[in-house]
């Protein structure tokens, strides 16, 4: 029989044989794994997967016309996607909180022709732009009331007010062109259809506004209740945040990135008209879905709705330069949607 006794001396001895811990090499495998991990958030994340998708086209496009690469049509590509991105913005806030805003494009021809008439009638460029936002606002918030309190659907909500908003600007213009800005016309035409730097206006105020809500989704408690809204309202009531509150908010935020838009579409094309903006809910919904906002909530990208509005503004760019007739760029850009939406839906399978 083994005699299973130990003296203290051999277990000092023993413990003397044992190899010591490296905690620096722990330290290195856990920091190894972190990194790898993060590396595959991202490839998992719909934006990275649209911006491959961006770069597949763009190298084809390439070899198919020369004027692809061009400096003059970098520069309206990426003027053309900015005003989308921008409304993409607030639309992926709405989305995020499982709701729907198809009141956008007829809100920006609204917004277009209150902006237009005030700087018509002289006033300042600053008071042009307050007028444009609180428009934008008070639509928003009617919006807002009329689903958080009164508890009726976005979608009916939303396409009313498409109705009713286009239908107040026709009224509000006399069904006529303005195309006379006052005093402050130069100034004003530049701050939509200029440049700095060899970059488009608006493309600033889109990185801008685009930082603004990385912090925003990242950092700041209006972000997490509006994401935890999206993925059970029903909790997050429980939870003490004031759900009718943060979705009016939402709504006021995303009419207000239209009239942001508006006020910078309206200094680059130089003109307004009531049937400004007419299906344009359709592009910024495609962009922002694409982009990664999930619409069933509770998932947003900020990075995701300029990448979104990217993709669908070069199907457009790409389609012209290839020759093929623009009656097919909704057929493009819809058939984006849809596999963004099912691509969604095979990531949340293979996540249970």
């Amino acid at each position: 029989m083994t005699d299973n006794t130990q003296t203290p001396q051999d277990a000092h001895d023993q413990t003397a044989q044992t190899p010591t811990v490296d905690h620096a090499a722990i330290d290195e495998s856990i920091t190894l794994r972190q990194e790898v991990s993060s590396i595959g958030a991202i490839l998992r994340t719909q934006p990275f997967w649209v911006f491959v998708a961006i770069f597949a086209i763009g190298v084809v496009m390439t070899f198919v016309s020369d004027a692809f690469l061009t400096e003059r049509n970098m520069f309206n590509i990426t003027r053309n996607m900015a005003f989308f991105g921008i409304m993409a913005l607030g639309m992926s806030a709405v989305i995020c909180t499982a709701g729907i805003d198809l009141s956008v494009g007829s809100l920006l021809g609204l917004c277009g022709i209150n902006l237009a008439l005030v700087l018509n009638a002289e006033w300042s460029v600053g008071v042009g732009f307050l007028v444009c936002i609180g428009t934008a606002a008070l639509v928003g918030f009617i919006n807002g009331v009329l689903i958080a309190y009164v508890r009726l659907a976005p979608f009916v909500v939303t396409l009313g007010m498409l109705a009713m908003a286009r239908s107040i600007a026709m009224v509000i213009s006399n069904n006529k062109m303005i195309y006379e800005f006052g005093p402050g016309q130069d100034t004003f035409e530049w701050i939509g259809g200029g440049s700095m730097l060899g970059v488009p206006n608006v493309v600033w105020v889109l990185t801008a506004m685009t930082l603004f809500f990385l912090w925003v989704w990242k950092y700041s408690e209006w972000g997490r209740w509006v994401i935890a809204i999206g993925g059970n309202a029903h909790a997050a009531k429980l939870s003490g945040i004031p759900v009718e509150r943060v979705i009016v908010s939402v709504y006021m935020v995303c009419s207000m990135c239209t009239g942001i838009a508006a006020f910078m579409f309206i200094g680059y094309t130089g003109s307004a008209t009531n049937g400004m903006g007419a299906t344009y809910e359709l592009n910024v919904i495609a962009a922002s879905v694409i982009g990664g906002a999930n619409l069933m909530g509770g998932v947003v990208y900020a990075l995701g709705a300029p990448i979104g509005a990217a993709l669908v503004e070069l199907i457009r760019n790409s389609l012209l330069l290839a020759g093929i007739p623009a009656l097919w760029q909704q057929f493009f850009v819809g058939l984006f949607l849809i596999l963004a939406v099912l691509l969604e839906q095979l990531r949340n399978r293979g996540g249970k």
